[in-house]
């Protein structure tokens, strides 16, 4: 087993909290993903922030194309390793 993280970009705080919840259902994520907030190169304004969903896949079992498309039904992304 290897220990994988994959990490899906969405554009803001609801669609990540969509998408946090949704994992689980979708993909059957047992553990609950991290939301971070990554604010963009030299904006502190909070609404130029993205926020990063960190789903944690010891098994490899995720496929990253799935949850890429995931990701864009929320016009987001999975960051690439």
């Amino acid at each position: 087993m290897s220990d994988v993280r994959h990490v899906l970009v969405l554009p803001d705080r609801d669609a990540a909290e969509e998408v946090a919840e949704e994992l689980a259902d979708r993909f059957g994520v047992a553990e609950e993903p991290q939301l971070v907030r990554d604010a963009l190169a030299g904006e502190d304004d909070a609404e130029d922030a993205q926020w990063l969903v960190v789903v944690e896949d010891a098994a490899g079992r995720l496929d990253p194309a799935a949850l890429d498309a995931f990701a864009e039904e929320y016009e987001g992304w999975l960051e690439k390793p």
